[in-house]
């Protein structure tokens, strides 16, 4: 009868056997064993699988290693007794000091804890960032997180800068991604992963890791991020590393790992939320000819169902960025979270579009904005007041650039910080206040007024006026219109 001992300092271990095994006493990367290889048979292991993962039939629980282990195997018969000392190790892929790894709580983020133990025998810190996405999303994070294997949890706020240093830029600039989408994951990426570069220097971690699978837009906007601020960071992505495909696969390695899987019910859709926003994709949606189903919508009721009575908002701003509602003024988060409570039972900021993802493909999603909507609308009618046109035209297409450096993960771009610069110049008298009012999905404005405002009703006016002449117009018509007149004269042989 075999008995297995297993001595590791590790409180978690898994036991992977790979690589050869030799007579040598060498001990470091193989597997060695004073008697032969059909002993290992009475551990309960093929030979076979030392190429593989090997399995030891025991009734011990063995967790997950940090490096190598020593395992005594005493192997026991009526003559006589024999001790072996195996050290096993499996080959890493590369060896990692410390790993920060992007950590919801969810599955997938769960065995990615111990898969980055296991292949690059590392201690694991996750980090999770608040973002507005829901305390119930935050309960039992630290718990979750050890259980997984975790030596540490960090939880940081990251609402009022998300606000103040991203969302507030892109509404001042104006940037909307293919005519509809108002970047709200891409937004949250990059101040995730600034706040993951932060906590890595602040823990001694030489690598990030993030559980983005290998299709979409926020593997890039994750590692661009990484590049900008610390390009010594190693960045793990299991999602285009492992063998795992899919849900069914990362229970059952869950499982094996002792890894308590999640219990809460799986939604059809895969979701994003966040203060800005809250997004929808797969299940029916990705038939575009699909309508979405009312009861898929979380951040804003029906419009059919919205009040039968319109709701007016007045919206504070102070050079291009939103400082008050209804004449209070309140911090960036506090803000948007209270014009998103507004717009959301007014029905506002539901758009269902099909986006070209920066990877190639094209997706079908549903978004909810309903405080950002308004904001864009309030911005916009106010800067119709504070800028004139050629600003304006060039202001419009530079948003264009801007939107696609964002939706591309290019935040700390050069070009996109240039850019801002720009916008926050340009956009210096866009102070005032605008009026809107919100009735069963829609906005609309009904006053905006500016201590900056290039609007003069004096010279607007259908009454003659000192300023305007409006003989003058004669004269500007006719050499306005010199470039057509010519080549109608050319065309008739004038």
């Amino acid at each position: 009868m075999a008995q297995v001992q297993a001595i590791s300092s590790c409180s978690s271990v898994n036991l992977l056997f790979r690589g050869s095994v030799k007579s040598s006493p060498r001990i470091q990367d193989k597997f060695w064993c004073s008697k032969k290889l059909d002993s290992l048979q009475e551990l309960g292991v093929k030979a076979s699988e030392f190429n593989g993962v090997a399995i030891a039939h025991s009734s011990y629980s063995f967790a997950s290693p940090c490096a190598t282990h020593a395992i005594q195997a005493v192997l026991g018969n009526d003559k006589a007794t024999t001790s072996s000392t195996v050290i096993l190790e499996k080959p890493l892929r590369k060896k990692l000091n410390k790993v920060v790894l992007a950590y919801s709580g969810g599955l997938d983020t769960s065995v990615i804890v111990p898969w980055l133990r296991e292949n690059y025998g590392c201690e694991v810190v996750c980090f999770t960032a608040d973002v507005g996405q829901g305390i119930k999303e935050l309960e039992g994070l630290e718990a979750k997180a050890k259980a997984s294997g975790a030596c540490q949890l960090v939880v940081k706020d990251l609402q009022e800068e998300f606000v103040k240093d991203y969302i507030f830029p892109c509404l001042r600039a104006g940037a909307i991604y293919e005519r509809k989408y108002l970047l709200g994951t891409s937004m949250a990426r990059p101040v995730i992963a600034k706040a993951m570069v932060d906590v890595a220097r602040e823990v001694g971690a030489d690598a990030v890791s993030h559980g983005c699978t290998g299709k979409g837009n926020d593997q890039v906007r994750f590692e661009l991020t990484f590049f900008a601020l610390n390009p010594e960071l190693s960045v793990v992505a299991p999602w285009r590393e492992w063998e795992i495909t899919g849900r069914e696969d990362a229970i059952e390695y869950a499982k094996k790992h002792n890894v308590p899987v999640p219990v809460t019910k799986k939604s059809i859709y895969s979701r994003d939320r966040n203060l800005w926003h809250l997004s929808h994709e797969g299940d029916i949606l990705e038939d575009p000819a699909n309508e979405p189903m009312k009861d898929m919508y979380m951040m804003s009721v029906d419009p059919q169902d919205a009040p039968d009575q319109p709701e007016y908002v007045n919206i504070g701003i102070v050079a291009g960025i939103p400082v008050s509602v209804n004449g209070k003024e309140l911090s960036p988060a506090t803000l948007l979270s209270q014009l998103n409570e507004i717009g959301g039972r007014h029905g506002i900021g539901r758009i269902d579009m099909v986006e070209n993802r920066l990877v190639g493909m094209k997706s079908r999603g549903v978004y909810e904005t309903p405080g950002g909507t308004i904001l864009f609308s309030a911005v916009q009618e106010l800067e119709s007041l504070t800028l004139d046109r050629e600003t304006i035209q060039v202001k419009d297409s530079l948003a264009l650039k801007y939107a696609e450096l964002v939706y591309a993960g290019r935040w700390f771009d050069p070009l996109r910080e240039s850019m801002d610069a720009f916008m926050e110049n340009i956009t210096k008298t866009t102070t005032g206040s605008v009026t809107l009012k919100l009735y069963k999905g829609s906005v609309s404005v009904t006053g905006r007024q500016s201590p900056n405002s290039l609007y003069r009703q004096d010279i607007s006016s259908f009454e003659s006026g000192d300023i305007y002449n409006q003989a003058d117009a004669a004269g500007f018509i006719r050499l306005y219109g010199l470039p057509m007149r010519v080549r109608a004269m050319l065309e008739k042989g004038l």
